[in-house]
């Protein structure tokens, strides 16, 4: 099989998965309306996704290994380290993550820092949080005006070209309802 009969078939496949893709969206309301509202073909992300995903992170093996990695990679600098960890805040889980950084460093895992030394003797000396494990209610601040409106047009801007992508998909690989076979 030559290098062009694999692209040619790669491209095939591909265009039969955004023609399903395409199908699947404009056949069901739900998805539909999602993607009318937001211009993104993927499910949407809800609030209970990401309060799942955290509830489940928080506290797992893997939150452990990505403190860990994350301890290396910055040398200790906690401050770099809570910008890259997923689902964390300094003020909900530096004492938390001291605690299993210490844990760390006395099972010889990790070597202390100078910065980490800093950081652990400043968060020692704060009270720790009542509940380490839940964030208080909704953190996530309302965005401003002037920047709905901004992504509202950007929005708008975009949907014109993706609109006429998807009706020349759907008229190339949608046929008609009556065509899909049944069982």
């Amino acid at each position: 099989m030559m290098m062009t009969d694999t692209i040619v078939a790669v491209k095939h496949c591909l265009d039969n998965i955004i023609g399903q893709k395409v199908i699947s969206i404009l056949g069901d309301e739900e998805k539909r309306a999602a993607y009318e509202q937001t211009g993104c073909i993927d499910d949407a992300v809800t609030d209970a996704d990401i309060e799942e995903f955290e509830a489940n992170y928080r506290g797992s093996d893997s939150e452990k290994k990505g403190l860990i990695d994350l301890y290396k990679k910055f040398k200790g600098k906690m401050n770099k380290l809570f910008c890259s960890m997923l689902c964390s805040g300094p003020k909900l889980d530096s004492h938390r993550f001291k605690d299993l950084l210490d844990e760390a460093i006395a099972a010889g895992d990790l070597k202390e820092t100078k910065a980490y030394k800093k950081w652990a003797k400043k968060v020692s000396e704060i009270k720790p949080p009542t509940s380490p494990s839940r964030r208080k209610g909704k953190s996530m601040k309302q965005p401003e005006p002037d920047l709905l409106a901004i992504i509202s047009q950007r929005r708008n801007q975009r949907k014109d070209p993706f609109d006429s992508m998807f009706s020349s998909l759907v008229s190339t690989y949608g046929g008609n309802a009556e065509s899909e076979p049944t069982e």
